[in-house]
């Protein structure tokens, strides 16, 4: 059984229980080959991404584009479930004690309720890590799917990704470093790409967290021009 094979199993599992299903869109290759996978075969497709910041043009700029590429999706964007523990903690900005800690569990619960979908599609892969890995392994036997969520790229690993990306012409999405991660986060290599490409999204970041500025002011001060 080929790697698309695999994943269509997994698919066809859930397509015989639904016909609308949920799709954790990051943006990245893993959960865009995961969009691409599941496009054609269900009526409703509900995409929900996660952020730190709303609206940062640079993220619209590919909701957009895969609202172009796959007309009949629908695309929810939820703040992240990560962001209930930097508000609560005071990462870059004033701690909030009353912020509700939640879990991408709580996420994915209210995205349920709110679309009346059960079946949530997500895009890891048993060679994310070795914890992924064994969890994804427990799923083997039904079809990589626990719980109503499923995980067609379970046996993909990064070569696969890329090589599907390549055939089915879907572009390489945004990318901050050559690290493995590419989601926007507090980290210095996010930072220096949007100073570079997208200021006007580094300065939204700012006005939600303002003592972030200090990343790149520490980065310019050990490396000055």
């Amino acid at each position: 059984m080929t790697k698309i094979q695999s994943a269509l199993k997994t698919i066809a599992a859930v397509r015989n229980n639904t016909d609308g299903c949920i799709v954790f869109c990051s943006l990245g290759k893993d959960s865009l080959v995961t969009l691409d996978l599941v496009s054609t075969q269900f009526a409703r497709i509900v995409c929900v991404f996660m952020y730190f910041v709303p609206q940062l043009e640079h993220i619209e700029r590919w909701v957009n584009w895969c609202k172009a590429r796959y007309p009949k999706i629908e695309f929810m964007q939820v703040p992240h479930w990560n962001l209930s523990y930097i508000l609560r903690g005071g990462l870059y900005c004033v701690p909030n004690p009353k912020v509700k800690l939640i879990k991408l569990a709580d996420v994915v619960k209210a995205i349920r309720l709110k679309t009346g979908i059960d079946y949530v599609f997500l895009g890891m892969k048993k060679a994310d890590g070795m914890n992924r890995r064994l969890m994804l392994k427990g799923y083997e036997e039904n079809c990589y799917i626990n719980n109503l969520q499923a995980y067609p790229l379970a046996d993909w690993n990064q070569k696969d990704v890329l090589a599907y990306m390549k055939q089915r012409g879907i572009p390489e999405p945004v990318r901050y470093s050559l690290k493995a991660s590419s989601g926007t986060g507090f980290n210095i290599d996010c930072f220096l790409w949007l100073r570079e490409n997208y200021p006007q999204d580094l300065q939204k970041i700012y006005r939600t967290f303002p003592m972030s500025e200090r990343i790149l002011w520490e980065y310019d001060q050990k490396n000055p021009k």
